[in-house]
């Protein structure tokens, strides 16, 4: 699975650099890099950093497309303090063997299998701190999603892409799996010649001849931002910092819709200070990958659900953009501690937003944000786990996706804008920016951020807030700034309209944003009789539209109204699009008729194969799908 001082003087070098790094950083509470420092422990990661832990990784793999396996090894340099192994997570890899920097044997050994996969603990060297392991993944990988020719936009070639966020990057390289932990690597990648690979690093801009690429990542990062792609993919830049990957019937189209990413990179910069990771590119993957964008280093990957044509999708991409100070800067410890992330990034967003396109337009992207973050919480409190509405989750023993909510987004964006109300925007802008400033390359537990706070913003300023309701209490407390948007404001005059008898036609539209097509969708009134749907359909031709927003949101109404003349397009639809931010709302609402959950069913049993494992968890869980689970016929 959303402006004020230029920052230009000494920092400015750090701009121009191509993924280059600082030196070592102060972890949580602990000290410089001359000792070891002190990590938090994670539920989810079988590794204990605090007795041995990885400081550089170099990889060397090939990726074969017709077997669907990626093989090599992967070294490793190693900090310990008196302790004769290390542990790293795997999840359904094969350990072909481990040894030393000059090839000796070492002794390992892997545990048992469980939802974390398995702890592959390894006997260090007596006279070395270097690892390597030979390995090559299983069929079963989650992080890989391999793509036939067929399921691309060229459909010539195979595709592969990544996808490491949460804990799956265990599942296609050895490694210690923990936010918390970060690291720099160097990776070689042999792919057929006809594709190209690309990575969260240093990247080509050209094909190689040979098919064998080089990659170079100096900022510590932790492993759920190491991705790969590979595909017959073309660069095209759009300004000196910034460019897209794409395939060759796409790259065109995504240059033109991201026109605007050097802005907001300049703008992102004034904000909260210089980008630290040197290029700023995009990669616009096929349909099936299940979120809007992932925020990996220096290349963010995207959805190809945003190339609107329009460039009104295109908020997506400041929020990528800001994850490169709130979560690959600035990162969560745990992902009990998720909402530092994506609170910090939503609001962000809205910051870059509103330089770039002014206060109405980022209002409206809080607005929708916040419809988004009540319907989740009607869903949470419904569920198995109504504590998953708290901004600081336990997650412990269960899959950290489902911590992946809005309530980490939205929730915590608006905490946010709470603390700027209090202080003014002066005040918490400084903040901020101290903020990334302080903890940059480090990791951020909720308990530290907490106390943070408290010294360098509510003393100060002497605010009295109810933190503890906004952190570990469930729900959205009153004192959530209301977002607004006279843009909104005059949309829902125009469904009042309607209600009261005007025509579709006679309906002021012109001019609308996908924003507002999406607040006008869903806020129709309900129910609506097949008459209604069809007049809306032939004005404005939701069915056909090309924007995914606004299909979804008008396939959610079909649903609804059990409006039949537009369900081939939605099987299409689910069949085509992985997203979660579409499936989950969609299958949902299906879910509300039986009818509607033996659609569900129906088209989940052909669709299921075109998703990424994080779609399919999801999604099985809410249909309580089962692996032999028989096709129903409607």
């Amino acid at each position: 699975m959303f402006s004020f001082r230029s920052y230009f003087h000494s920092s400015v070098l750090l701009t121009l650099l191509s993924c280059a790094g600082n030196g070592p950083e102060k972890e949580d509470g602990g000290n410089a890099s001359t000792s070891m420092p002190v990590y938090t422990m994670d539920h989810h990661s079988h590794a204990r950093p605090n007795e041995a832990v990885i400081t550089h990784l170099d990889l060397d793999v090939e990726v074969d497309m017709e077997k669907q396996v990626v093989r090599g090894t992967a070294q490793y340099d190693v900090k310990a303090e008196g302790a004769d192994h290390i542990v790293l997570d795997t999840d359904g890899l094969a350990i072909d063997g481990v040894t030393d920097s000059t090839g000796s044997p070492l002794e390992f050994t892997l545990g048992d299998s469980t939802f974390l996969g398995r702890a592959l603990r390894i006997t260090l060297p007596a006279d070395s701190r270097t690892i390597r392991i030979a390995y090559h993944t299983g069929k079963g990988s989650k992080a890989l999603q391999w793509l036939s020719p067929q399921q691309t936009a060229d459909k010539k070639h195979p595709f592969l892409f990544t996808q490491g966020q949460a804990i799956l990057t265990r599942t296609w390289i050895p490694v210690q799996d923990s936010p918390g932990i970060r690291f720099t690597y160097a990776a070689k990648v042999k792919v057929p010649a006809e594709l190209m690979a690309v990575m969260s690093a240093t990247n080509p801009q050209q094909r190689s001849a040979d098919g064998v690429y080089t990659f170079k990542q100096e900022q510590r990062i932790p492993a759920y931002l190491i991705a790969l792609a590979v595909g017959d993919l073309e660069f095209k830049p759009v300004d000196e910092r910034t460019g897209v990957y794409a395939e060759r019937n796409v790259v065109d189209k995504a240059a033109w819709e991201f026109a605007d990413m050097g802005t907001m990179l300049k703008t992102a910069e004034e904000l909260y200070g210089p980008y630290r990771w040197g290029r700023y590119d995009v990669i616009v993957l096929p349909p099936s990958f299940p979120f809007g964008g992932m925020e990996n280093p220096c290349l963010t990957f995207a959805t190809p659900t945003i190339l609107a044509g329009d460039r009104s999708l295109t908020a997506l991409v400041a929020h990528e953009l800001a994850h490169s100070w709130s979560g690959n800067l600035v990162t969560n410890a745990t992902w009990n501690d998720f909402w530092l992330n994506e609170g910090f990034t939503v609001y962000f967003e809205s910051r870059i937003s509103e330089a770039i396109h002014g206060p109405d337009y980022a209002g409206m992207l809080q607005q929708l944000g916040r419809q988004d973050l009540l319907n989740t919480l009607v869903h949470i409190a419904k569920s198995k786990h109504p504590e998953d509405s708290k901004l600081r989750l336990d997650l412990k023993g269960r899959n950290p996706d489902d911590g992946m909510t809005e309530v980490a987004y939205e929730k915590g964006a608006a905490f946010l804008r709470l603390l700027e109300s209090k202080v003014g925007r002066p005040k918490f802008d400084a903040f901020v920016r101290d903020y990334f400033d302080r903890f940059a390359f480090q990791s951020m537990t909720t308990d530290r951020f907490l106390a943070h706070l408290q010294e360098h913003l509510l003393a100060p300023h002497q605010l009295t807030i109810d933190v503890a309701e906004w952190v570990d209490a469930p729900g959205l407390p009153a004192n959530a700034p209301t977002p607004i948007s006279d843009r909104f404001n005059k949309v829902d005059h125009e469904i009042q309209r309607w209600a009261g008898g005007a025509t579709v036609n006679s309906l002021a539209t012109t001019g609308w944003s996908t924003f507002e097509w999406m607040h006008f969708l869903r806020h129709l009134p309900e129910p609506m009789s097949e008459q209604q749907m069809r007049e809306l359909d032939a004005a404005f031709k939701f069915t056909q539209s090309g924007n995914a927003e606004v299909q979804a949101a008008w396939f959610e109404q079909c649903i609804r109204n059990d409006h039949d003349e537009a369900y081939a397009n939605l099987d299409a639809f689910l069949n085509t699009v992985g997203r979660r931010k579409f499936l989950i709302p969609l299958y949902t609402t299906m879910l509300d008729t039986e009818k509607g959950r033996i659609m569900a069913q129906t088209i989940y049993a052909s669709a299921r194969a075109n998703y990424h494992s994080v779609s399919v968890h999801t999604i099985d869980e809410l249909l309580a799908w089962k692996d032999n689970h028989p096709p129903v016929n409607f």
